[in-house]
């Protein structure tokens, strides 16, 4: 029998503020008249299993990250379809080869499970929010720079990745435990099955950081410096790029979000004329990014160009980085596109003067990239792990190790390349 095609589950934590569990034919789904024909065409369990999972999500906006719950949001989506419409069993009842056998339909969905590009999950109509039919729960991560019509028959090729499949479980076993808590569930099948998937290898490969050499950055460095000479509007690119890369700043740190905005007076001199950066970062955390003073003449161009003062004052509640047009902070979003410009003319210069294979990590670059290649010459430099790890934001220094110290591995390939072939 054909699986039925997926449809959407759960709008943005912003929407589902608004749902009333008492009176939920009044409020809610009364703009989501499609769900809720979905839900209700359906067995009698799928109503309660939908509003565990609404009460689940609830529970993680309110107490972590519009990034978190986004990546809970999918995963709890992508179960419960497939609890729905595949397995067709109330959770309760599953057990652990269930959850495998999940495990296995995620490592090789239906090719109108998969889409490939990110598409919003509701459209608005006539006052209420429709499925958009172009979405779907797993994607097909495309090669950057590609176009998604290019490769239409390529999923059948979608695999997911170690991370992916890990998130999958972590998503999975925090759901029960919710439910568990709430005493709604009095079991974990997910918690056990996961050391006996199949799917999962154990890595002992070499970690190859995803970073720039000093030579790539020295042209997204130059790129955004002639830009900003060219066109004082590039002057935010330059502060983007140099804060980013010198500060170790993930692109959320720098953008606002629903409760938080990054403004001036975060910058902030202490009595030993130290500066700092407030940061709102990963796991509601505040922290404070030592400002080296190779970085202070790039806030000082920045505040110049949008007629500020030399230095942030204490109070001073202007963004750090404001909209061209409207007001308020940037978003995520319109700051990928904003490094992604310098990246393309850094990429197409490096290209013509020094060759495709030095310049093509370049067009693989992200964002984050520039936080790795910051972090990784200061390990390079000799920083003591210890400082560097707290500008970094890691809950442990182990974490710091593992992800950028390096030395082992770099002496081992040191040693290889003394062997030959005849």
């Amino acid at each position: 029998m054909a699986i039925p095609k997926p449809v959407p589950l759960y709008p943005t934590y912003a929407e589902l503020k608004g749902f009333k569990p008492i009176n939920p034919d009044q409020t809610f789904f009364n703009d989501h008249r499609e769900l809720k024909q979905f839900l209700q065409s359906g067995e009698s369990w799928w109503m309660p299993h939908w509003l565990w999972g609404q009460e689940f999500l609830s529970y993680i906006g309110r107490n972590k990250s519009e990034h978190t719950f986004t990546r809970f949001r999918n995963e709890t989506e992508r179960f419960l379809l497939w609890v729905f419409l595949v397995k067709a069993t109330p959770m309760d009842r599953l057990r652990k080869a269930d959850i495998l056998e999940y495990a296995d339909f995620c490592w090789q969905p239906p090719v109108d499970w998969i889409c490939l590009a990110n598409h919003e999950k509701f459209l608005l109509n006539n006052g209420c929010f429709v499925q958009n039919p172009a979405w779907a729960p797993f994607r097909l991560k495309l090669p950057k720079n590609s176009q998604p019509q290019d490769s239409e028959a390529d999923r059948k090729k979608y695999r997911p990745s170690q991370q992916t499949l890990t998130a999958t479980f972590t998503g999975i076993i925090a759901f029960y435990k919710y439910l568990m808590n709430e005493e709604y569930l009095y079991g974990n099948p997910a918690q056990i099955a996961k050391t006996d998937c199949r799917h999962f290898i154990k890595d002992a490969q070499v970690k190859e950081i995803r970073r720039l050499t000093e030579a790539q950055w020295q042209y997204v460095f130059n790129v955004a410096i002639s830009m900003a000479d060219e066109d004082p509007i590039y002057e935010r690119s330059l502060f983007v790029i140099c804060a980013l890369k010198t500060l170790f700043l993930r692109i959320s740190e720098l953008s606002e979000r629903t409760n938080w905005t990054p403004v001036m007076s975060h910058f902030w001199q202490d009595f030993d004329s130290n500066w700092w950066l407030k940061v709102f970062g990963k796991g509601r955390k505040l922290r404070d990014i030592t400002v080296p003073p190779s970085f202070i003449p790039y806030l000082k161009r920045y505040r110049h160009y949008r007629g500020l003062s030399p230095l942030p004052a204490v109070g001073e509640n202007h963004p750090i980085v404001e909209k061209i047009r409207g007001q308020g902070g940037m978003t995520a979003r319109q700051l990928t596109r904003i490094v992604q410009q310098v990246f393309d003319r850094a990429y197409d210069d490096m290209r013509q003067a020094e060759g495709e294979d030095n310049a093509r990590k370049l067009r693989e670059a992200s964002t984050h990239w520039l936080r790795h290649t910051g972090a990784s010459m200061e390990v390079e430099r000799g920083r003591a792990l210890k400082d560097l790890s707290e500008d970094l934001g890691h809950s442990s220094m182990a974490t710091t190790d593992t992800v950028y110290v390096q030395t082992e591995n770099r002496v081992r390939a040191q040693s290889g390349k003394g062997r030959g072939v005849e």
